[in-house]
């Protein structure tokens, strides 16, 4: 072996040895288990500006802020007994124009190894993210930057009033804030009751449909507190109400409609994180009489995610969580074991869940960057037993709530935001080409 030859060699090992690693965060554990072609765990926020998107201003944008962001800048690695990220050296992904539905399988062999992608459509910049890597609030905080990278190229302008490459103040914290908040001490959290799965005629292999549909929050707030709850109950108990009036046609059911709606618990535990920190919590309603009003549904929602969204509850739910990961016995059980395990376990929670709604919250962009922006939208992938879902998120007083579905029917979409017009909001509403097709 030449001396050269030897000395790159050795250079290689030592930068090998040098690449940092980290932990995946106790939610994380499970989705490289779980994820499959079909049920990816993959979701996208979006963002429309007033103008068409320049690809290569955006390439460049990604290019600048990736390297300050370590979060997003991991590839995924199986280990004996977990999987693990080490730091990812390859160039940033490469920007695409949207070539697929929204929340498709992430190709990490296709895509630098990177567990996200950045597309973008005429106006459009799309943020989808493999969910191990971060939650919506991490999203949406790559996402806010990326964007004011791609303005300041897009408008030299503004560099003359913000020349940060990263907004000051923005925390680009990687800590495990399930780890570092767990206590002892909790009991059993979840349920294994079978629930109502929507089932019926799908869009073709590959096809996802999409609704927005864009309502006045300020008109949402007085259709909430005619009925004494939050807008986040309101949508949820609508959502449910949809359900039991078109899935279930108003009939008594055997089993609940039971929606999961995830709650970031960072305000709860004055955490920044950009990793996954929330808890699940579910909206159960049980038709077991002939009719209920929307009044009786939604009441009966709202009252039980009041109960369960606490301090207590939610920390119980997140001891519970990170008990199992800190037993001293299932650490030392094989990876190939726990993903079977983990695996037969989510089969089981799966058939206990109807549908998910998560809500990531109003988005703020900094001055001067607002009147380039028009609109924020999350949508959902499928999961397992879920064959729709709901993303919600506001921006300059406009709530978006976004259906994402593989079913053809629209019923419950169309009573969804019937039901809310007629307490008075002004829906606005898009779709994609799916269901046209």
């Amino acid at each position: 072996m030449s001396k050269k030859h030897e000395t790159d060699q050795n250079t290689k090992t030592l930068r090998k040895e040098q690449l940092a690693w980290d932990k995946l965060d106790n939610t994380a554990n499970l989705f490289p288990v779980i994820a499959t072609e079909d049920m990816t765990n993959v979701y996208r926020i979006s963002v429309t500006l007033t103008e068409e998107i320049d690809r290569v201003l955006l390439q460049e944008a990604i290019n600048r802020i990736l390297p300050q962001f370590s979060v997003f800048r991991m590839r995924l690695r199986m280990g004996v007994f977990w999987y693990y990220f080490e730091e990812n050296t390859r160039p940033a992904p490469i920007v695409r124009e949207e070539y697929s539905h929204p929340g498709a399988y992430i190709d990490k062999s296709r895509n630098n190894q990177y567990m996200f992608r950045v597309t973008y459509y005429k106006c459009r910049i799309n943020l989808e993210v493999f969910h191990a890597l971060a939650d919506g609030a991490g999203g949406i905080t790559f996402l806010k930057e990326l964007v004011y990278q791609y303005l300041r190229l897009r408008y030299p302008e503004l560099l003359k009033l913000d020349k940060d490459k990263i907004s000051s103040g923005v925390f680009l914290d990687k800590e495990d804030s399930y780890v570092k908040n767990f206590k002892k001490g909790h009991g059993k959290v979840y349920k294994s009751e079978r629930a109502v799965t929507l089932l019926g005629e799908r869009l073709s292999k590959g096809e996802m449909g999409v609704v927005h549909g864009y309502m006045p929050v300020e008109q949402l707030k007085a259709a909430a507190k005619k009925y004494g709850v939050t807008i986040n109950q309101y949508l949820v108990g609508t959502f449910v109400y949809s359900v039991y009036r078109e899935y279930l046609k108003g009939s008594p059911s055997k089993v609940p409609i039971r929606c999961c709606v995830p709650v970031n618990l960072r305000p709860y535990y004055d955490s920044h994180t950009l990793k996954n920190f929330f808890a699940m919590v579910y909206a159960t309603f049980r038709p077991e009489k002939d009719s209920y009003s929307f009044a009786e549904v939604l009441e009966i929602v709202a009252k039980d995610l009041k109960e369960q969204i606490t301090p207590e509850n939610l920390n119980n739910i997140m001891s519970y969580n990170v008990s199992n990961e800190k037993n001293w016995i299932l650490r030392a059980v094989p990876l190939v074991i726990k993903n079977f395990v983990m695996k037969r376990v989510y089969g089981v929670s799966a058939k206990a869940t109807s549908a998910t709604v998560t809500n990531i919250g109003n988005i703020e962009l900094k001055e001067p960057y607002n009147r380039y922006v028009e609109h924020f939208y999350v949508t959902l992938s499928m999961s397992k037993g879920q064959n729709m879902k709901g993303g919600i998120c506001s921006y300059k007083g406009v709530l978006t709530f976004t259906f994402s579905s593989v079913l053809i029917d629209l019923s419950i979409q169309k009573q969804f935001f019937q039901t809310i017009a007629r307490d008075g909001v002004t829906v606005a509403i898009e779709s994609n080409g799916a269901y046209y097709e």
